[in-house]
């Protein structure tokens, strides 16, 4: 889950992260109360700061300097609607000003490839990062950092010195980085990002601009992360496939998917994709993983969100019997439609294969259900799919 900026710097501040005043808004109004909370009534700046999850927000015209709390709300009335690489904006962030000395950059991310973190760190950052690292990539030091040990009193002066942070400001850059570790670990990310970490005019070092990616499979441990959520950027079959459990992402396509395990899942959209240039490009419509327990409760709550989907025009349900037997999976199927009636109305290809499938076959065929299609092969059911879905189109 990718948070907002201001979440992000929330975030930081409760670890210890150096950050400024950050307040949200959402009306110019807001946005020239935030103002006037964070100048005091004093003379200074404010930034306002377009809150979407994407990058390039500066050079959209997401990003304004205001110099009074007047010139807050006008710039939040120009920013707030803005459409901002296929963002709308909903909200800004009103942040105190900060005298720039220099910028940094610091990002600490799961490399998944050699089983590790990765922290990256340069004495140039900015919004032109991504070109530094591919114009001047040895600006850019990479450190591998073990998830044993973290980003200790060692590792941070280890990745201060290969970034060449200067001797004045190198003690206050390791002990930031210990606390972006505290970030990383405490709040189980996979991303934390500072861009930039800048030092001031007087010389305090300070989390301008941050990026958090939260790992929502350790959401047991956080209840307070479903907070963080932006729900009305949600997709709604999405949060419904949530709220029961499911495995399940929204694509753009025909074909409703449901299968026993991510690997066979990703295959059959594969397979689906393929069968589908045979009949009129049509697509698969979800990614569906009903896991290991496919009983009529799971099977009936997946079938009710694939067949509330209006783009899908047909069902390929493909499951391999292991833990969970065929026959289990067939009486699934089987009480599913029977529990949704006259909800389902879309043709299923099922094919079932593995432990005790002649038995699950069996139960599917004497059901005689007449949506209900059964399929030899991975390959047979997804062509069959594909034509149904092609001739309902």
């Amino acid at each position: 889950m990718d948070l907002f900026e201001y979440q992000a710097r929330d975030i930081f501040e409760k670890h210890g992260v150096p950050v400024l005043g950050g307040i949200v808004a959402t009306t110019p109004d807001e946005a020239r109360a935030a103002a006037e909370q964070l100048l005091g009534g004093k003379p200074g700046v404010v930034v306002v700061k377009a809150q979407v999850k994407t990058g390039g927000r500066g050079k959209a015209g997401g990003v304004k300097i205001a110099r009074s709390a007047d010139e807050a709300a006008e710039k939040a009335g120009e920013i707030l609607g803005m459409d901002i690489k296929g963002h709308t904006v909903h909200r800004v962030m009103i942040a105190a000003g900060a005298d720039i000395a220099e910028e940094y950059y610091f990002s600490l991310l799961l490399d998944r490839s050699e089983r590790r973190y990765l922290a990256m760190a340069s004495v140039e950052g900015g919004m032109e990062i991504e070109q530094l690292a591919v114009e001047r990539p040895e600006a850019l030091a990479k450190v591998a950092v073990d998830p044993r040990v973290g980003i200790d009193a060692e590792k941070a002066a280890e990745i201060v010195a290969a970034a060449g942070f200067a001797a004045d400001v190198a003690p206050q850059v390791a002990e930031v980085l210990q606390r972006l570790w505290d970030v990383y670990q405490g709040e189980d990310a996979t991303l934390v990002e500072v861009n930039p970490l800048v030092k001031t005019a007087d010389g305090t070092i300070v989390a301008l601009d941050g990026k958090v990616t939260l790992d929502e499979n350790a959401g047991f441990r956080h209840p307070d992360h479903a907070g963080l959520e932006d729900a009305a950027a949600a997709d709604p079959l999405e949060a419904r496939a949530k709220e029961k459990d499911l495995n399940y992402v929204k694509l753009d396509g025909e074909v409703g998917i449901i299968g026993n395990g991510a690997g066979l899942v990703m295959s059959t959209l594969d397979v689906v994709a393929y069968a589908g240039e045979g009949h009129g490009g049509v697509k698969p419509a979800n990614f569906l993983d009903i896991g290991g327990g496919a009983s009529a409760e799971v099977m009936a709550a997946g079938l009710d969100i694939i067949l509330s989907d209006p783009q899908v025009k047909s069902v390929f349900v493909n499951v391999f019997g292991g833990i969970t037997a065929c026959d289990a999976v067939a009486n699934g199927i089987v009480a599913a439609l029977e529990m949704l009636g006259d909800a389902a109305t879309k043709p299923l290809v099922v094919r079932l294969d593995g432990n005790n499938v002649l038995e699950g076959r069996r139960i599917l065929a004497e059901a005689a259900h007449p949506l209900v299609t059964l399929a030899d092969t991975m390959d047979g059911g997804a062509d069959k799919a594909a034509e149904l879905a092609h001739t309902a189109a």
